[in-house]
């Protein structure tokens, strides 16, 4: 089957032998992703509070005291 990479839009096969799939490249694949590090690409919409509460958990038996943590 043929897709259009979500980066170039070249035509690539989608198998597993095309190990950037979806992409046609490492290089798109990774533009890609450099998009989504520095935030050009984001999703719409506000965090959930439960998102918001798990980063929390994360930090309370991390061991650093809360005076000495980067906020």
């Amino acid at each position: 089957m043929k897709i259009a990479c979500p980066h170039c839009k070249k035509e690539s096969e989608w198998s597993k032998d095309n190990i950037f799939r979806p992409f046609c490249s490492e290089r798109c694949k990774m533009i890609d992703l450099g998009e989504w590090a520095n935030e050009s690409k984001v999703i719409p919409g506000t965090p959930s509070i439960e998102a918001f509460e798990s980063i929390d958990e994360l930090g309370e038996n991390d061991g650093i005291p809360p005076d000495d943590r980067l906020h």
